[in-house]
């Protein structure tokens, strides 16, 4: 008898390695982001190729399209024309978010639509709160994010998505969402967000970078992996009902060791460094673009995603539609 085993036997076959294939990437597992603005012309992102700020007008109009091509999840980022310093325009009954919800809600009632639960896109000095003597006051920035989870849900959000990584906000938003009669509407939270340098396109296409400093005091260091577990411990115990780890491709070690600690989805948001990257070296021929994004993606649900927040989603809806003609 031979000493070894003989692996390639399910390898030798495209229909062999289908049928034993553990991972697959479906539409059913993706969202995708979105940026609507409050004026202007739409405008594609430079940094990001493919990916636009939307008018309302044109934003009404792409949502024909992934209508069409079956996505069904979107996550709404909105850049208003005023900003101050406390973000009036993130919690206003008719912002830049609330009026794309209404929109998608209006024209796509099964689209579910998730509000991302932030300031920074909307406050003068680009922090995620409310900030006193150059640092983010945490208690008196959930009060404000409370009031903008709330307003979103009016407006018809299926589901809140807080990323301002302050204390407690899970706790807080959950309370105010229950005590405004939105007890059915679940938290998506940004559980575990980096201090990333990934993040640099989509500081353009949020136009939320911050005008002094950084958020490395409120978001968590890249170097530690037992504080995420604790992030999420807390998000837990506070009621949240899914939980985002961001970024994800250099973090999966972190999303494989949450899978143990919850029951509950775990959403890996593929952030737009990570998207830049692969369309940068696909551009200039470096890399197979389609194989290299369902290589990233399937790895994040090899780690123990359930969802993948990704701007690849058009893309990937795109080829599915191909595959199936």
């Amino acid at each position: 008898m031979e000493n070894f085993m003989r692996h390639r036997r399910l390898r030798k076959s495209e229909y062999m390695r289908d049928m034993v294939r553990e991972n697959h990437l479906s539409l059913d597992d993706l969202i995708y982001p979105m940026f609507v603005i409050e004026s202007g012309e739409t405008k594609e992102i430079s940094s990001m190729p493919g990916i636009f700020q939307y008018t309302l007008e044109d934003f009404a109009t792409e949502l024909d399209e992934l209508n069409e091509l079956g996505i069904k999840s979107i996550l709404l980022f909105g850049i208003p024309d005023c900003k101050d310093a406390v973000g009036t325009q993130a919690y206003h009954n008719h912002g830049i978010v609330q009026e794309a919800i209404r929109i998608s809600k209006a024209k796509y009632p099964n689209i579910l639509v998730i509000a991302d639960t932030c300031l920074c896109e909307y406050t003068d000095h680009g922090h995620c709160g409310v900030v006193e003597d150059g640092y983010v006051n945490n208690d008196e920035s959930l009060e404000l994010l409370v009031k903008t989870a709330v307003s979103q849900a009016e407006s018809g959000a299926d589901i809140i998505a807080p990323s301002n990584a302050m204390d407690g906000f899970v706790y807080a938003i959950r309370e105010g969402l229950n005590e405004a009669g939105y007890t059915d509407i679940p938290i998506m939270s940004y559980a575990v967000k980096y201090a990333s340098s990934f993040y640099g396109p989509f500081r353009e296409a949020a136009d939320s970078a911050p005008k002094f400093g950084d958020r490395k005091t409120y978001q968590m260091d890249p170097a530690n992996g037992r504080e995420a577990m604790r992030e999420l411990e807390s998000d837990i115990l506070e009621g949240a009902d899914m939980f985002i780890i961001k970024p994800s491709m250099s973090f999966l070690d972190v999303v494989k060791e949450a899978k143990t600690k919850t029951d509950a989805p775990i959403v890996c948001y593929n952030v737009s460094g990570e998207y830049s990257m692969v369309k940068a070296a696909a551009q200039n021929g470096w890399i197979d673009e389609d194989r290299v994004v369902n290589e990233m993606l399937v790895s994040m649900k090899r780690a123990g995603a359930d969802i993948i927040m990704t701007y690849f989603a058009k893309d990937i809806a795109k080829k599915m539609k191909e595959v199936e003609k």
